[in-house]
């Protein structure tokens, strides 16, 4: 994200769906009011980070597989998208499939999509 003029990161939880990021989110806060003002973010993640340690020459490197993308945010505050986003990010993190929310709990909640505009990868290591 950018505020006003500087960079600003947030490390947050996420589900990909059918082409979409989704994250959850307290309604309020700065990267909330940050976004409001400017939608445009980017994006990254990687699986499979590895030291690769080289005794023959003292070298090292690092196997790793990443994802870098951009793309536009927008807020998802009800109905059945809202749950299908919670449902997917609850379960990757959980490792369960079924949840109920509590009246307050989803209130409260704010779920952020990410319509993805841009993306590539890159490897190392493999």
């Amino acid at each position: 994200m950018v505020d006003e003029d500087e960079p600003y990161l947030v490390a947050m939880n996420y589900a990909y769906i059918d082409g979409y990021l989704y994250m959850h989110s307290a309604k309020e806060g700065n990267k909330i009011e940050i976004l409001k003002k400017n939608n445009k973010v980017a994006f990254q993640t990687e699986i499979g980070v590895e030291l690769i340690l080289k005794e023959e020459n003292y070298s090292c490197g690092t196997r790793y597989l990443s994802v870098f993308g951009r793309g536009r945010a927008f807020f998802i505050d009800e109905g059945k998208e809202k749950i299908q986003a919670l449902d997917a990010i609850m379960t990757k993190y959980a490792k369960r499939v079924a949840f109920e929310y509590p009246t307050e709990v989803f209130d409260r909640t704010l779920v952020i999509k990410v319509e993805i505009e841009s993306i590539t990868g890159k490897k190392s290591g493999y």
